[in-house]
């Protein structure tokens, strides 16, 4: 299992968003890296939800369910869109200011690659990032 962060603006479309349609397709990605980033993502992949704007924090653990297959936004086949559904919020928000402080997350993508909307984690910037929103596993 990989695991993966999303960034979308809560005012598009918040966690609260997410919870209450209980899944989405994770369309309308145009940026290459992000979209090749989408295009590796597999089902039971884990999958954090990051609101980037406002409070900018890490604020749920969401799921693929569903792996690349074209995007329905676009008429270029070369776009392509993953299912999601959301599993939990995290019982504390991971806070910017938070993870460029935190011991372990020097090399996250959030921070070296910050305009990236879909980005890799490494299984230790995950651990770190679930231990920070007060999961336990």
């Amino acid at each position: 299992m990989k695991h993966w962060l999303v960034k979308q603006e809560p005012e598009a479309y918040s966690w609260d968003d997410f919870v209450k349609e209980g899944g989405t397709a994770w369309e309308g990605v145009r940026n290459y890296q992000a979209r090749n980033n989408l295009r590796e993502m597999k089902t039971g992949d884990q999958v954090f939800f990051y609101h980037s704007v406002g409070p900018r924090e890490i604020v749920g653990l969401a799921e693929v369910t569903g792996e690349a297959c074209p995007d329905q936004t676009s008429d270029d086949e070369r776009w392509v869109a993953v299912d999601l559904k959301p599993l939990r919020p995290l019982p504390k928000p991971v806070h910017l200011d938070t993870i460029k402080t935190t011991k372990g997350l020097e090399e996250i993508a959030l921070i070296k690659q910050s305009r990236l909307s879909v980005m890799p984690l490494t299984a230790g910037e995950a651990k770190i990032l679930r231990r920070l929103g007060g999961l336990k596993s």
